[in-house]
């Protein structure tokens, strides 16, 4: 468990905050692309770590993200008209371009030079393979944009991001891709030869009547395992996945170079962006039709109807509100719950409901009982909470904010011998530089 205070570290993404200075020093992943088809297009609302913001593609086709309040006074940029090469608040009609510059002042004299000693806060966009990711830290010059597998393929390599909102905390949320022995259970198959329900995936079913044993390894970019299961054959069946500092996971399933990313709206809300990509070549529209990319919840419900809250993008009507469509006969048919193993619904019925003491929407990590199982998240706490504190107190930032290729990491599922090294044995497997093929082998019941 967690004292008060070191869960309200570790939680909080507000500025000012120790975990959201650890956060503002990286690149964050935002929106689509595809948000912002065309130069000139409509702008869009944004919330990231407690800040809300607008996002806008300018006539020259680059990205700009703006704090919503105009400097002038404070009436929302949403309503600015996004044209030559700026957004010009519509109260009074100043006018900011993508670096926050104040490019018109109408409403002073001609001879005013005001409008040069005027900022709008505006933080630095990077537009790659179908994502725009956003800087919101400290320095005049933001650090080397992340060096990530499926930030570094090229563009028709990557499918369309699949985007999730999630209504907790960025980091409850983030834990349950840090626990792989919910594998066994939530995802579970009723039995192996369990029908299928006729929604997202089969579901999961081990052989293995023991748990899966964990071995963690702590690293300077953050962390990564592995879970042992037995195989019938004495094999050992090695899941292994990463956590990168400050909210990205790699989790083995397939062969592709994969990235997900749990980012905080604010304490309350957070996305998980998922990014999928193929070391070997372009990926075929069938494959694109396949990884569901863009319509990833259309077989249970969709999303909602968006507004401009921020909040509402992305937002699947099946949520807590309606226990995510659970449907009895699945859970009594085929899957260990109701609820279709499609996307991370089955994780967010686990995730978003747990709450504090008294019904606060931020989970109460003093009242829980970890155990072996729990070896990955103990690590990764330590790992987020040590980040938090060098920077708070000594003014260190964690290794991968500058070294970047520190993060060419991969995931990967490996069979080998019981009495293998399995962290020299997977080395290969784990570097995105090696050369090797994405390592996936797939001895277990699932699609």
């Amino acid at each position: 468990m967690l004292s008060t205070e070191d869960n309200e570290l570790l939680c909080r993404v507000g500025p000012g905050t120790p975990m959201g200075n650890v956060m503002r020093e990286y690149w964050i992943p935002a929106l689509p692309a595809s948000e912002f088809s065309t130069p000139d297009s409509p702008v869009k609302r944004m919330r990231l770590l407690g800040e809300n913001l607008v996002m806008f593609r300018d006539t020259q086709g680059r990205m700009g993200a703006l704090a919503e309040a105009c400097p002038h006074r404070g009436a929302s940029l949403y309503f600015g008209r996004n044209e030559d090469c700026g957004l010009r608040c519509v109260y009074h009609g100043w006018k900011f371009d993508v670096d926050g510059n104040c490019i018109d002042m109408p409403s002073e004299p001609p001879e005013s030079t005001y409008k040069e000693k005027v900022k709008a806060k505006a933080y630095p966009c990077r537009d790659v393979n179908h994502m725009i990711w956003v800087y919101m830290g400290p320095r005049d010059v933001p650090p080397p944009f992340p060096a990530f597998e499926i930030n570094t393929l090229p563009p028709e390599n990557v499918a369309p991001p699949n985007i999730m909102m999630e209504e907790a905390n960025w980091m409850q949320n983030m834990e349950g891709d840090l626990d792989t022995v919910h594998l066994d259970w939530v995802h579970r198959k009723l039995s192996e030869d369990a029908p299928y329900a006729g929604v997202g995936n089969p579901g999961f079913w081990n052989p293995d009547p023991l748990p899966p044993r964990l071995d963690v390894v702590p690293t300077p970019y953050g962390a990564y395992y592995t879970a042992m299961r037995t195989l019938e054959d004495g094999r050992i069946w090695h899941r292994i996945n990463q956590f990168l500092f400050p909210f990205h996971t790699m989790i083995s399933s397939g062969h592709y170079a994969r990235l997900r990313s749990f980012v905080p709206l604010d304490d309350e809300w957070a996305m998980l962006i998922s990014q999928t990509g193929s070391v070997s070549g372009p990926l075929s529209e069938e494959t694109l039709k396949q990884l569901n990319a863009e319509e990833p919840f259309k077989d249970w419900g969709g999303y909602v109807e968006r507004t401009n809250d921020p909040r509402t993008y992305f937002y699947t009507k099946a949520n807590r509100h309606n226990d995510y469509f659970m449907d009895r006969k699945i859970a009594k048919e085929s899957l260990m719950i109701g609820i279709p193993f499609i996307g991370n619904l089955q994780d967010r019925a686990m995730t978003e409901l747990m709450t504090g003491a008294n019904g606060e929407p931020l989970y109460d990590r003093t009242q829980e009982h970890l155990g072996t199982s729990d070896a990955m998240i103990i690590a990764v706490r330590r790992q987020l909470i040590g980040a938090a504190e060098a920077l708070r107190d000594k003014g260190e930032v964690p290794a991968n904010v500058d070294d970047v290729q520190l993060g060419r990491v991969r995931c990967a599922t490996v069979l080998l011998p019981e009495d293998a090294d399995w962290i020299a044995e997977t080395e290969v497997h784990r570097n995105a530089d090696s050369g090797a093929p994405v390592a996936y082998e797939k001895p277990l019941v699932q699609s």
